[in-house]
C-alpha cells in the first residue's frame, strides 16, 4: 500500500471515529466533521459527501442497539396502534427539516459549512442548553413521568403526533452546522416539556430516517459526479468510505450505550461548557492566525 493511500485511510478512520462519538451528543457531529476535515485537508466536495455518508454507520449502531424495539414495531404494525403511531411520529418529525433542507440545503452548504459559522453556532447552542436545563430544574424531579404537557410520558410510545411535530420543528435548527441535530431535538423536546430520557431516545430513532435519507441522497449525487473530480481513485475513495463507515459504527455504538445511562442521572450542562470552550478556541485561533481555518 502506498504511503498516500495509508494516510488517506487514516484520515477516513479519524473522521469515522469523530462522527461516531459526536453524532448523538449535543455537540454537533457536522460541526466537528467540518473542523476536523478542515485540519486534515479533507474538505472538498467529495470530502463533504464522505462526511454525510459515514453518518449512516452511526445510524446502524442505533438500529443495532434498539433492534428488538424496531423489530417489534415492524411485526406489530397491523395489530398495535402504538406501533403505527410510532412510525407516524417519525414521519411527521422528519418532514419539516427535510423540506427546508431541500429548499435551502445548497445555500447552507455554500455559506455556513465553514469553521467560523460553526464556532458561533457552538456558542449559541450552549446558551440554549443552559436555558433548557434551568427550565427542567425548575419543573422539578417529577418531570420524569409527568411532563409539562399535562400527561404522563414514560417512553417514546407515549408521544403524540403533535409532540413529534414540535420536535421536528426544533430539528430544523440543526440545518445550521454546529447546532447539532441531536442537540436540537433533545433540547427542543425538553423545552417543550418532554422528560430528558424520552427526548434523547426519540432523537436516536429520529436520526434513522433523517440521516438515512441524507445518505441516500448523497450517494445518488456522488454516483452522477464526474470521477475526474476525485482527489483519489474511485477504488481508494470507496475503501475509505468502508473504513470510515466501520469506525463510525463502532464509535457510535459505544457512545449510544454510554449516553443512555448518562441521561438517566445527569444534565447536559457539561456539553454546554464544552461547546463554549471549543467555539471560543476556534474564534481565538482564527483571529490570532494560529490556525488557518477556512472561511
Amino acid at each position: 500500500m502506498r504511503a498516500m493511500d495509508l494516510i488517506f485511510l487514516i484520515k477516513a478512520v479519524i473522521l469515522g471515529v469523530v462522527e461516531g462519538l459526536t453524532e448523538f451528543l449535543p455537540i454537533s457531529s457536522t460541526g466537528h466533521l467540518i473542523l476536523v476535515g478542515d485540519l486534515l485537508h479533507f474538505n472538498d466536495g467529495h470530502g463533504k459527501a464522505f462526511e454525510i455518508i459515514i453518518q449512516f454507520g452511526a445510524i446502524l449502531a442505533v438500529c443495532w442497539e434498539y433492534r428488538q424495539k424496531l423489530w417489534q414495531v415492524v411485526i406489530s404494525l397491523g395489530s398495535r396502534a402504538s406501533s403505527r403511531r410510532f412510525i407516524l411520529n417519525l414521519v411527521i418529525a422528519t418532514i419539516p427539516a427535510a423540506v427546508l433542507g431541500i429548499l435551502f440545503g445548497k445555500y447552507i452548504k455554500n455559506y455556513l459549512f465553514a469553521p467560523i459559522p460553526v464556532a458561533l453556532a457552538f456558542i449559541a447552542g450552549a446558551l440554549i442548553i443552559f436555558w433548557a436545563e434551568k427550565r427542567q430544574a425548575q419543573a422539578g424531579p417529577q418531570l420524569g413521568s409527568q411532563s409539562r404537557l399535562g400527561r404522563s410520558i414514560h417512553s417514546v410510545d407515549d408521544l403524540s403526533p403533535f409532540d413529534a411535530l414540535k420536535v421536528g420543528l426544533a430539528q430544523c435548527a440543526a440545518l445550521i452546522p454546529g447546532t447539532s441535530r441531536s442537540g436540537a431535538t433533545i433540547i427542543g423536546g425538553m423545552l417543550m416539556g418532554l422528560p430528558r430520557t424520552v427526548a434523547t431516545e426519540f432523537s436516536f430513532f429520529l436520526a434513522i430516517p433523517v440521516i438515512g435519507g441524507a445518505t441516500i441522497y448523497e450517494l445518488l449525487k456522488l454516483s452522477k459526479a464526474p470521477t475526474a473530480q476525485l482527489l483519489v481513485s474511485p477504488a481508494d475513495f470507496t475503501l475509505a468510505l468502508i473504513f470510515g463507515f466501520v469506525a463510525a459504527f463502532i464509535a457510535a455504538f459505544i457512545c449510544v450505550r454510554w449516553l443512555i445511562h448518562y441521561v438517566a442521572s445527569h444534565t447536559f450542562i457539561p456539553f454546554a461548557w464544552y461547546r463554549i470552550i471549543f467555539g471560543a478556541f476556534i474564534l481565538i485561533t482564527s483571529y490570532t492566525g494560529f490556525i488557518a481555518w477556512t472561511h
